[in-house]
């Protein structure tokens, strides 16, 4: 496969940096929201929780599959490659996680938010169902966005050497055919 030169690496680590800054951005803003803002009336409740489901639609999944894509074609078109590093490597695991439980575990326990809100109001934080879906996004979503803080600091830092070449030579083939 042939690689990206120098001007195009350049584009791809802005559209790359782009993506990561409205993903780690978007899901910061939704901890700060959810552990500081206190709504006092339920159409408060409904309208931060509005809001905490746009962050999500139009600026964190726009971000996190923009990552993805991005890393993909920096795997695919430099040498950084799929598991020559272990930062990359590391970095490959966040994001999948990311990406896999944003869509199916923390996207449905805030999208089921809002319209428990809009209908109880206040009443909702006393929903055992709205509570559970609430308590589980406050948990596992500061996680995640604690996941991609560090994926920052592991891109900046790069921690870890390259892999030894008996690792490096044996990884990518196994990659490979699974790949195929």
């Amino acid at each position: 496969m042939k690689k990206l030169g120098a001007k195009g690496q350049r584009w791809l680590k802005v559209f790359h940096l782009f993506f990561a800054c409205l993903w780690v951005g978007g899901a910061v803003t939704l901890c700060s929201k959810q552990y500081f803002v206190n709504p006092t009336d339920g159409g408060e409740l409904y309208g931060i929780l509005w809001t905490l489901r746009y962050v999500d639609d139009f600026i964190i999944i726009p971000g996190a599959m923009g990552s993805l894509l991005t890393g993909l074609l920096y795997s695919v078109w430099t040498n950084w490659g799929w598991f020559k590093h272990r930062w990359v490597t590391v970095k490959w695991v966040i994001n999948l996680f990311g990406v896999i439980f944003g869509t199916f575990w923390l996207g449905p326990w805030l999208n089921s938010l809002p319209p428990i809100a809009k209908a109880q109001g206040l009443k909702a934080l006393t929903d055992p169902s709205f509570m559970h879906n609430r308590e589980m996004l406050l948990i596992f979503g500061t996680f995640q966005a604690a996941t991609c803080v560090f994926a920052v600091f592991v891109s900046v830092l790069k921690p870890w050497k390259t892999r030894g070449k008996g690792q490096q030579g044996r990884l990518p083939a196994e990659a490979a055919r699974l790949i195929e």
